[in-house]
């Protein structure tokens, strides 16, 4: 079962890297429930302190994530249809076939949305759209910071009573 838990909770904690891109899935929080699963299992001890810990930071990066790309598009003279224009643009370029999908959705979504707010002003909806653009950036990259050191707490730990799994 020890086994089954490390390699759900791996699993889990990888999962959660992609996460950081898909606006559907939460990253830190994903790879969060990896690090619960390795510390469910039976060799390694729980620390709750350190789980209360990583899960408070997991919750605000999730919290934050709604809030970023708004700010971005906010301050860069963005309506709520930049916002909205954003996160379509970010749903079409997952399935994009073009290498950067998400990013060029983000930034087109967004330019399209203020453009529909106002099509008159194509100065200030791209100067919009590069704001959700930033946005989307600062928070992908947060995001992908801590899921990525949470995957390193995850591997470390194992790495640490390796010879009690095998």
């Amino acid at each position: 079962m020890d086994i089954f838990l490390l390699i759900l909770g791996f699993c889990f904690a990888c999962l959660g890297i992609i996460g950081s891109f898909l606006p559907i899935l939460p990253g830190p929080i994903t790879s969060w429930f990896g690090l619960l699963l390795l510390y469910l299992t039976k060799i390694i001890p729980i620390d709750y302190t350190f789980l209360g810990i990583t899960l408070a930071i997991a919750v605000l990066i999730w919290v934050l994530d709604y809030f970023i790309p708004a700010m971005g598009t906010k301050r860069f003279g963005g309506t709520k249809y930049g916002v909205y224009g954003t996160t379509i643009g970010l749903l079409i370029g997952l399935f994009s076939p073009i290498p950067f999908g998400m990013l060029l959705g983000a930034f087109f979504g967004a330019f399209i949305g203020e453009l529909l707010y106002d099509n008159k002003d194509t100065k200030r909806a791209l100067k919009a759209s590069f704001g959700a653009f930033i946005g989307f950036l600062a928070s992908a990259t947060i995001k992908f910071s801590i899921a990525t050191v949470y995957v390193i707490l995850f591997v470390l730990k194992f790495w640490e009573y390796k010879s009690e799994f095998f």
